[in-house]
């Protein structure tokens, strides 16, 4: 089946729900905080979505927003489990960085767990540098970020 992706400036309020569904199968995370995270970081500026379909069903999505003029934020992403294997994280990143750099960004931050490897090895291969740890809520952040190239 062939993938479609699909992009969207500001996610409507009707696509957060879909978006938070995906994204706790993906993440094996509480599908109602993450709808309450998107919601409010939504509030506060919008947030950019690149969407992965297989027909009409989501399979991926990469989520991102202006951290501070000329640098993003990655912020949340992942795939179904059993899309997983396709390329279609990585497609998702090099579409998400390709939008950056059209829209003058300098450099993207992700943050990420240890336990996501496969997303911080997505990330590595794919340009970032480990800059930092933090010790948050939910265990030792990674800090990563990529110089974005013109």
């Amino acid at each position: 089946m062939t993938t479609t992706y699909l992009f969207h400036p500001d996610i409507s309020t009707e696509a957060q729900a879909t978006i938070a569904a995906l994204l706790a199968t993906a993440l094996q995370a509480a599908e109602a905080e993450l709808l309450a995270d998107l919601r409010y970081q939504q509030q506060r500026q919008p947030v950019q979505a690149w969407l992965a379909y297989a027909g009409d069903q989501l399979v991926g999505c990469k989520l991102g927003y202006e951290r501070q003029p000329g640098h993003y934020y990655s912020w949340l992403g992942g795939v179904r489990p059993d899309f997983r294997g396709q390329g279609i994280a990585a497609e998702l990143l090099h579409r998400q960085h390709a939008w950056c750099r059209v829209q003058g960004y300098r450099a993207v931050r992700t943050h990420t767990y240890n336990r996501w490897r496969a997303m911080l090895l997505l990330n590595l291969r794919h340009g970032f540098d480990i800059i930092g740890t933090v010790q948050g809520p939910r265990g030792l952040t990674i800090v990563l970020e990529k110089e974005l190239k013109a």
